[in-house]
């Protein structure tokens, strides 16, 4: 390899975190060994998918070149812009399968939720840097108000999975702030006090999905089928699994949306336990990760901003295999990196990408 060649791969590879990228790597590999059987060895799917992953690694590299203090700069204008957005939908946005959630925009289409997963934690890490020195309990309540009104509308949509994790996304910002545990247990009670009163706010098929959580077989061919279904295919797995293509639920349509929001039934009944084994230690490889670069970031900006990313991301791995194996709710939820589609694909690796880039700049900050 000459000089020239060392000196620009080093330069294309100067703000790209090795370990992280190795770990997305091999779960988007998985991902599309997983989508070309679920799909029913559809090479359409699989080179769409293969072509939203080309996308989403672009914009991962792109943001990971960008410094932290420029993200801060457009904390507060992409924050402000995801609620007008959200606003927008709100009163005309398009309505698909009873949800108002997406937004004409030009010749497209986009849905704003999407945008809250990264504009909520940016907006709280830019308030709480920014009051860093003077932190008292009425910052920690505007920081409150930021994140429930984005929340607020998602839920309204209906979106309960989204909403679900742009409000985590803001809990662990609040919590890696500093608020007292005193404080979380307090809410935390309120909150279950406060089931009661917020179950006649649910829609119907809301509360059927909570009820279904606990006895699926209430309703087989209905609510329950989802949890059922892909239950079975999780244990007929077994340790070894039934081998690539020859899952009998997959191949037989018993599993539903078996490339995106059920695509891990697919996974453990090819693959079994060894092949969740592995797929968890690469959860946990991205994970672990992100809380080292958490751990070692120089600003308060940047140190909540990875962890409120790290710990998202470990949530939308906890709850769609949660949802899967019967053991939470039906929400919604993609398996980060793993199931067919563009957006939310898009999303995680522009959080990943913001990791890379708190990690490759830390040493042009002044600790």
């Amino acid at each position: 390899m000459t000089p020239l060649i060392r000196r620009a791969a080093r330069f294309l590879t100067a703000h790209v975190d090795a370990p992280l990228l190795g770990a997305v790597l091999l779960l988007l590999a998985l991902g599309l060994i997983v989508i070309f059987s679920g799909s029913n060895q559809n090479p359409v799917r699989v080179t769409t998918q293969a072509v939203n992953m080309l996308v989403a690694l672009g914009a991962m590299y792109a943001l990971a070149n960008i410094p932290p203090h420029y993200l801060m700069r457009v904390a507060v204008p992409l924050y402000v812009l995801g609620v007008l957005l959200l606003v927008s939908v709100a009163l005309f946005g398009d309505v698909v399968h009873g949800a108002r959630r997406w937004l004409h925009v030009g010749v497209t289409r986009i849905q704003p939720s999407e945008l809250m997963k990264i504009a909520v934690p940016l907006m709280l890490a830019w308030y709480f840097d920014r009051y860093e020195a003077t932190l008292r309990a009425k910052n920690y309540l505007i920081a409150a108000v930021l994140l429930v009104v984005p929340v607020a509308f998602i839920a309204r949509q209906p979106d309960l999975g989204t909403a679900l994790l742009v409000f985590a996304a803001g809990c662990y910002t609040l919590f890696l702030a500093g608020l007292s545990w005193r404080i979380i247990i307090g809410l935390a009670a309120a909150g279950l006090s406060a089931i009661p009163f917020a179950w006649p706010l649910l829609h119907d098929y809301q509360r059927q999905r909570i009820l279904t959580l606990f006895d699926p077989m209430q309703d087989p061919l209905g609510s329950g089928y989802h949890t059922i279904q892909s239950t079975i295919a999780v244990g007929s797995g077994g340790v070894m699994g039934k081998g690539w293509l020859q899952g009998t639920q997959t191949h037989l349509d018993f599993i539903p949306e078996r490339t995106t929001d059920f695509i891990f039934a697919v996974y453990s009944e090819e693959f079994g336990l060894l092949g969740n084994t592995l797929l968890l230690a690469l959860f946990l490889v991205v994970t672990a990760r992100g809380l080292m670069i958490t751990g070692n970031a120089p600003t308060l900006f940047t140190r909540l901003l990875a962890g409120a990313i790290t710990l998202t991301f470990f949530t939308y791995a906890f709850v769609n295999m949660g949802m899967v194996s019967g053991i939470l709710p039906v929400v919604g939820v993609p398996l980060p990196l793993i199931s067919y589609g563009g957006t939310s694909l898009v999303t995680i690796c522009l959080g990943l990408g913001v990791l890379m880039s708190i990690q490759t700049h830390k040493k042009l900050v002044q600790s």
